[in-house]
C-alpha cells in the first residue's frame, strides 16, 4: 500500500516519462506538442488519459455545465464518429451524460483496459503502449474534425 504522497508521486513519474516518451513525436501539424496534457483548445471538451490502479482509459471528455450544449457537442462528435473509429482504427465506447468521479455530468468517448497498474512500473511499457498510438490519432482526427465545431465555440 502506498501513501497518498507516494502514490501521488509515482503518478507523477509515469506522466513524467510519458511525456518525455513522446516528446520527440510531432502534432499532425508537425507541431511541438504536450502530448499528457492534450489542449483541444475547445472549451470544455478534453482529451484526458488516466491510469489507475486496475485499469486505464483514453476518452474524449465533453465536460458543458449546461446538459443540452453538452448533448449538442457529443451530436457532433456522433456526426463524426465513422471517421472517428476509421482514424482511431478500433471502436470507442460513447457515453452521453454519464457522471465523472467528481459527481459532474459528463459525457465520454473512449476506450479502457483492464490488469494495468500505474503503480506498477512494469506495466508501463503496457500503459504506453496503451496511450501512444490513440493519443496519436485523437490528435490527427482532431487536426480536421476541429472545424465542425466552430459553431458551438
Amino acid at each position: 500500500m502506498y501513501t497518498r504522497e507516494q502514490a501521488s508521486q509515482l503518478r507523477q513519474a509515469f506522466w513524467t516519462t510519458f511525456g518525455q516518451y513522446m516528446a520527440p513525436i510531432p502534432s499532425a501539424e508537425g507541431l511541438k506538442i504536450n502530448w499528457p496534457n492534450y489542449k483541444t483548445g475547445l472549451k470544455h471538451v478534453y482529451f484526458r488519459m488516466k491510469a489507475e490502479k486496475k485499469q486505464a482509459s483514453i476518452a474524449i471528455e465533453i465536460t458543458h455545465p449546461d446538459p443540452e450544449l453538452q448533448e449538442m457537442f457529443f451530436e457532433q462528435f456522433l456526426e463524426l464518429r465513422s471517421y472517428l473509429h476509421d482514424t482511431l482504427e478500433e471502436e470507442w465506447e460513447w457515453d452521453l451524460h454519464t457522471t465523472n468521479e467528481h459527481g459532474e455530468v459528463i459525457s465520454r468517448i473512449y476506450k479502457e483496459i483492464s490488469k494495468v497498474n500505474v503503480f506498477n512500473k512494469e506495466d508501463w511499457p503496457a500503459l504506453i503502449t496503451f496511450f501512444k498510438p490513440r493519443i496519436i490519432a485523437l490528435d490527427e482526427f482532431w487536426s480536421n474534425a476541429q472545424y465542425s465545431f466552430d459553431s458551438l465555440r
